[in-house]
Formats: C-alpha cells, sequence, structure tokens
C-alpha cells in the first residue's frame, strides 16, 4: 500500500480522502503541520507552493488541498479566501450576502498538490457546480457544505460516499489517485 502525508488541520478533508484513497490501495495519514499559506487568486498556485513547502520543511511525501466557494454574483467571493471567510462571517454571513441576490449560482473548486521531498508539486484540480442554498440544511460535512445546494441536497444532507461522488475535492482526488497508480513509488 501506498503511503501519503496529507498536511491539514481538517479532519473533514482527511476523512473524505481516505473514504477515496483507501479504495486504491493509498494510505493516507494526516499531519498536522502549519505551512504559511501563499496569498494569490489562484487555488493551483497556493497547492503547490503548500505542497513544495512542506515536502521540503518534513522530508515526506506529501499532499496539500487548498478548496474556494466561488461566487459569481459576488464577483467569485470567497474564492481563494474561503477557510478566512468562513471563519469570520461563518455561513449565516454569506447567506446575508446572498439575500437579495436572484443569480445564486455557485461552484467549489479544489486543487490538491503532490510533492515528494526534492521535488517539484504537481497539481490536481476539481469542480463542482451547485447553487447556494436559502437555508442552512443537514448536518453532514464541514465548513460551506449545508448552504452549497447539489441537485435538490445541499453538500451538508449527502453522506461522505454521496459526497466523494460529486464534489470538487473527490473529482481532484480522482485525477490524483489516478495519476499516483500508475506511478512507482
Amino acid at each position: 500500500m501506498k503511503a501519503i502525508y496529507f498536511v491539514t488541520n481538517n479532519t473533514g478533508k482527511v476523512k473524505e480522502a481516505k473514504a477515496l484513497c483507501e479504495e486504491h490501495d493509498i494510505k493516507i495519514q494526516q499531519i498536522r503541520y502549519e505551512y504559511p499559506e501563499l496569498q494569490s487568486d489562484d487555488l493551483e498556485t497556493i497547492a503547490k507552493y503548500g505542497a513544495e513547502f512542506s515536502a521540503r520543511a518534513l522530508n515526506k511525501t506529501v499532499i496539500v488541498e487548498d478548496a474556494g466557494l466561488f461566487i459569481p454574483a459576488l464577483g467569485g467571493f470567497p474564492g481563494p479566501y474561503s477557510a478566512y471567510v468562513f471563519k469570520t462571517i461563518g455561513n449565516e454571513g454569506i447567506l446575508g450576502l446572498m439575500s437579495d441576490k436572484k443569480n445564486r449560482e455557485a461552484y467549489f473548486e479544489s486543487a490538491v498538490g503532490y510533492c515528494e521531498p526534492g521535488g517539484g508539486a504537481i497539481t490536481f484540480t476539481g469542480i463542482a457546480n451547485g447553487k447556494i442554498a436559502h437555508e442552512i440544511r443537514g448536518e453532514h460535512g464541514f465548513g460551506y457544505d449545508p448552504i452549497f445546494l447539489y441537485d435538490d441536497k445541499t453538500f451538508g444532507e449527502l453522506s461522505i460516499e454521496e459526497k466523494n461522488k460529486v464534489s470538487h475535492r473527490c473529482k481532484a482526488l480522482k485525477k490524483f489517485v489516478k495519476w499516483i497508480s500508475a506511478k512507482d513509488i
């Protein structure tokens, strides 16, 4: 079984990654490490930097993942600043910003960065299209999941297994799994 360290403090991301990767004989082990997060409008640039910094500092083969919720009616906000915005205004704040918006389209984007010590990072991306709900719904997931509508349910109403069939992170991780499964490490 291939073992890779997932550098994150977010246990929700780890649960989703484990559920998908371990089906393909890839062991994901969480490692908590605070790497400096590059400020950029591009998720791939952020993930690439985080993976390279972490692989070098920890001397381990790692993945990092950066994701954002992009809302066109808000000019793409919160985008790559989603974690900070969630910590400061939460789902209630986003719903407040959307209260007078007719266009409720939104998408989640994920960028997974993979890096071996001394190497350059490779990134894998995924997008899930949906809408912003009018209220918080669901007990599952984390972050913006309870306000992100996919078809008729929020991500917060989906189990990990259901979400892993359609989510942005799943799409990025599936590309990563396909690539790493063909690689001899």
